[in-house]
């Protein structure tokens, strides 16, 4: 859809919500593990959504997106998209707008951008979905707390778009920082924010490195089969609990600032994946990991399910200096290995709005 002319906007709504990384206990924040335990880290790069505010009757098409990252931009006409068979663009973008119902009175173009890679393992299209659903959220009266917030995002998921998906990325994203969540009841979870001295939030800042494979991660039959088989187990098969295990270590060792605890926890979750199915660790996981380690890494894990593609966090050891030199031979040995920048978020969800 060509880019007109067009008046200018009564106000912009901007909304960010970070990514996720370092998810110890991933698997068992999922509808067949019941309940679970989960570490992760809320970090930059952010989904960033910005949304253009009109009357309705000021614009010709009443409801527009702009998926930055496709250089795609397009109308929706919530009438003919009613159901996910009518999402063909975008379906999680125009599915979170459906769930949101933006008032009939209003006009909105809504830009998606974020600087992570999509099927990068971190979260992205929760944070993405979080970020969309808080800035809609600003059009109504009233606000909805993080939690709901999350809680909205991963509804839009699994309800409208009928897909598997866990409850930890919506909440990372909405909460930002260091999170243990607590699962008592698939999807019902208490979110605990670990506070840290600067001291040591700095050192894990420095300490954290980011690895995209350089392919997109996929849902794969080999997450179905993984699926089917805890399905089967119950959801206190002694691989569940084994990665439950590692998120309260995890909490318990930023506590202490104890890197090589958290270091252990962290392999240890990934060889628990490993033995849900070898193919969740890739071979290309385990190059960089075996670079990581020659530089003094002193933990790391498959960021998200596991699988070909996706990313990996590794955490170093005490020098700077080699932590760039493992950085450089890992993007040396292939050209499709990147290293992200990653800084740790403080925050969450974060909504605000400006006039024209």
């Amino acid at each position: 859809m060509p880019t007109v002319d067009k008046p200018n906007p009564h106000f912009i709504i901007n909304s960010v919500a970070p990514i996720r990384i370092c998810d110890n206990g991933g698997w068992t924040d999922t509808w067949f593990a019941e309940h679970g335990k989960i570490f992760n880290i809320g970090v930059y790069p952010y989904a960033e959504v910005q949304i253009a505010v009109y009357d309705a009757g000021q614009v010709e098409n009443r409801i527009v997106i702009n998926a930055e990252n496709y250089g795609e931009r397009f109308a929706v006409d919530p009438a003919q998209h009613s159901s996910q068979h009518g999402w063909n663009r975008h379906p999680l973008l125009e599915a979170a707008i459906e769930y949101m119902r933006i008032p009939e009175n209003l006009a909105v173009e809504v830009t998606i951008f974020s600087e992570a890679p999509a099927g990068a393992s971190t979260g992205t299209s929760a944070a993405v979905t979080v970020a969309l659903i808080g800035g809609l959220d600003a059009l109504a009266p009233g606000r909805m707390t993080p939690h709901e917030v999350a809680l909205a995002a991963q509804k839009v998921e699994t309800e409208l778009l009928g897909q598997q998906c866990g409850i930890q990325d919506q909440i990372c994203s909405a909460y930002g920082g260091i999170d243990y969540i607590e699962m008592a009841s698939y999807p019902y979870a208490s979110v605990s924010q670990i506070q840290i001295p600067n001291s040591i939030w700095w050192e894990l800042e420095r300490r954290l490195v980011l690895i995209y494979l350089g392919k997109s991660h996929h849902s794969s039959q080999t997450h179905e089969m993984v699926i089917r088989s805890m399905e089967n187990a119950g959801p206190d098969n002694a691989h569940l609990q084994e990665l439950r295990e590692t998120a309260p270590r995890s909490r318990d060792a930023v506590y202490a600032g104890d890197f090589k605890a958290l270091g252990q926890a962290m392999m240890d979750n990934h060889e628990a994946q490993r033995r849900l199915h070898p193919a969740l660790i890739s071979a290309d996981a385990d190059r960089i990991i075996e670079i990581a380690r020659e530089h003094g890494a002193i933990g790391w894990k498959v960021n998200g399910a596991g699988g070909d593609g996706g990313s990996l966090t590794l955490l170093c050891g005490n020098r700077s200096d080699a932590k760039r030199g493992m950085i450089s031979e890992i993007e040396a040995e292939n050209p499709l290995y990147r290293n992200i920048p990653i800084y740790l978020s403080r925050y969450g969800l974060r909504v605000w709005k400006h006039l024209k």
